[in-house]
């Protein structure tokens, strides 16, 4: 394989229709532009069951002892997703991992040593998995601009909870009810990630099941106020699409959350440790520390909440112009180290 030849890059994983599913569509837009050819391998429940299952495991492990046949490789590069994915291993010549600490699980550690490389979205990955001896690259990662200059700020609350259950959701609803003076705060919740409903109250929207692509997008235009209380992030889409969009964020004050949004283009919520979640500790907020960060946004001027908001796009797309070059870079390094590994080996001399 010459460095020229094009690359063929299968990506694997769970397409679960949000965080996961955008993953998915930046990085093969991302990889196609570096000059690849790539492939999308969606893991529905039968190939989730066999990433769990101890015979594929067992089977995984005596191919990479040498002790069962492996068939050709049918792609040059897996790209895993989150997991590991024991079943495809064999199936590339150079496997690659792109982690979620927080859902990186016990079976994951198990072959994370049949991981070639790993591509790290953030420096707080990128310290877990290089204490575990991986070779790690940091790629940062991309979200999409949801940016929409034309529709009108209104001075309320967005909380796009998603189907994620990390979202510190509940406790930000429970908080919310204790103060009707505050704004309104509109919640967008996925139908089946809802648990207990919250108690109804007036300064509360809940926006529960589809949303289509347009409706999503104004209100992420319309909230001046984004309201992101992550307990754990792989990346965090909706806290960069909150920057995309101009808004004031209010994030949690912890790694990875703190590494997209600063002092100067957000508002930083205190947090104390939680549980362990796989890798990670969850960061809970404050409920002090959310009070005085609500009083804060609300206490902005115009000009101080634009100029807040113009800091975040600044960032947002200076990231993404540093994607595009990151990932690349990543991608020769694997073309030289697959070019390396093909070439021939000098005979000794007599």
């Amino acid at each position: 394989m010459t460095a020229a030849s094009q690359l063929h890059v299968r990506l694997i994983g769970k397409a679960n229709g949000v965080g996961l599913s955008r993953d998915f569509e930046l990085l093969a837009a991302a990889l196609r532009q570096s000059g690849c050819e790539v492939s999308l391998l969606g893991c529905e429940r039968r190939e989730r069951k066999r990433r769990r299952s101890l015979l594929t495991r067992f089977a995984a492990r005596l191919r990479r002892l040498g002790a069962a046949h492996a068939a050709a490789p049918v792609c040059d590069v897996n790209l895993m997703l989150e997991h590991t994915w024991p079943q495809f291993l064999h199936q590339a010549r150079c496997n690659v991992l792109v982690p979620n600490p927080e859902w990186f699980d016990r079976r994951d550690l198990g072959f994370l040593a049949a991981m070639d490389r790993v591509w790290v979205k953030t420096a707080m990955a990128e310290a877990l998995f290089a204490a575990r001896g991986c070779r790690c690259q940091l790629i940062g990662f991309d979200s999409e601009d949801r940016y929409l200059p034309q529709v009108p700020r209104q001075g309320q609350f967005l909380h796009l909870a998603g189907r994620s259950p990390l979202k510190g959701t509940q406790r930000l609803l429970a908080l919310w009810q204790r103060h009707p003076e505050w704004p309104q705060l509109t919640l967008v919740q996925d139908a089946p990630a809802v648990g207990q409903a919250a108690r109804p109250a007036g300064n509360i929207v809940q926006q529960r099941g589809y949303l289509d692509d347009a409706q999503l997008r104004t209100l992420q235009n319309s909230h001046r106020y984004h309201l992101c209380t992550s307990e754990a992030e792989g990346w965090g889409h909706y806290i960069a699409e909150a920057l995309s969009v101009q808004a004031v964020a209010l994030v949690s004050d912890a790694p990875p959350m703190n590494e997209l949004v600063s002092a100067e283009r957000g508002l930083l919520v205190g947090v104390r440790a939680g549980e362990r979640h796989n890798l990670v500790r969850l960061a809970l907020f404050e409920d002090s520390a959310l009070e005085a960060a609500v009083q804060r946004a609300l206490s902005l001027g115009e000009a101080e909440s634009a100029a807040i908001g113009a800091a975040g796009r600044s960032w947002f797309l200076h990231n993404k112009r540093g994607f595009a070059g990151r990932l690349q870079h990543a991608v020769a390094d694997l073309r030289l180290a697959l070019a390396a590994a093909a070439a021939p080996v000098d005979a000794p001399q007599p």
